[in-house]
């Protein structure tokens, strides 16, 4: 039987690009206290290659599961996509900083792979909240209340936090969709996955419990880097290659790992079945 708490290969390669990126942006910000713009600029391009990687991975490992044809597939391959999109989105944005050297608009390109990554995430917590087994939970008085009250605290904070006075431009209707696009999709996202984590139940002998977990926590931890990014661009504190982009790295790490868990915890359970 193999050992489950063995690093396997995708492990492994994971674990050196965050580390291996980790080292580099210590150096940077830390003895050079940010003040390279041109390196940092180049390391804020590179990071992305965790969510590359993690995206890629996520797709393969989407087959054995049956892909579209089961709820858990279908997670897989909207996380993998979502954070694929996100590299989408870095490749432009690090496209306008390095090649163009102009500051990137608002909206741009870039935004396709942000606004649909948050999209992707969504309907990836959507599938995995059918997994769980979380609509049974709704059934009772507390599950219903959490599910409601949740989402509403969640939309309320984000949007007095970052829309409060906020003016109406009607002549720019796609910067307003995003502007508030932005904060409905993460408080969607963030609040299904808090909701998930309080009402799951034990899948497959609470097999899957830690890989989802590792999915949930992911998310979270997406959210937190969003949320630092609009509050820092909202008070024009955003520097590139600063600690919102290794939050940003973070994120990537965490869901590239999550998607690889799930695949071990499904290569594991076969494993098991075989020998029983």
């Amino acid at each position: 039987m193999k050992n489950p708490n063995r690093l396997n290969t995708p492990e492994k390669i994971t674990a050196v690009l965050f580390i291996g990126l980790s080292l580099w942006w210590m150096f940077l910000y830390f003895v050079y206290d940010a003040g390279l713009e041109q390196q940092n600029l180049i390391w804020a391009a590179s990071y992305q290659a965790i969510a590359l990687w993690g995206g890629l991975f996520g797709l393969m490992a989407s087959r054995p599961w049956g892909g579209f044809r089961s709820w858990m597939g279908r997670a897989i391959i909207f996380f993998s996509i979502g954070l694929l999109l996100q590299n989408f989105g870095q490749t432009v944005f690090s496209y306008f900083n390095l090649v163009s050297e102009i500051e990137i608009p608002y909206p741009s390109l870039a935004d396709v792979g942000y606004f649909g990554s948050m999209v992707l995430y969504i309907l990836g917590i959507i599938s995995l909240m059918k997994v769980a087994g979380v609509g049974f939970k709704w059934r009772n008085f507390n599950g219903k209340m959490q599910a409601l009250l949740l989402p509403v605290l969640m939309l309320v904070f984000s949007y007095s936090f970052f829309l409060k006075g906020y003016e109406l431009d009607w002549s720019a209707p796609l910067r307003m969709f995003l502007d508030f696009g932005y904060p409905l999709g993460e408080a969607i996202y963030v609040s299904f996955a808090l909701l998930t984590l309080l009402l799951s139940r034990n899948i497959l002998g609470g097999v899957m419990k830690k890989p989802l977990t590792y999915v949930m926590i992911a998310l979270i931890a997406q959210y937190c880097a969003e949320f630092n990014f609009l509050y820092q661009a909202s008070r024009l504190t955003w520097i590139n290659g600063g600690y919102g982009d290794f939050m940003y790295m973070f994120a990537y790490f965490l869901m590239a790992v999550s998607l690889i868990k799930i695949a071990k915890t499904l290569e594991s359970h076969q494993s098991e079945s075989l020998e029983a």
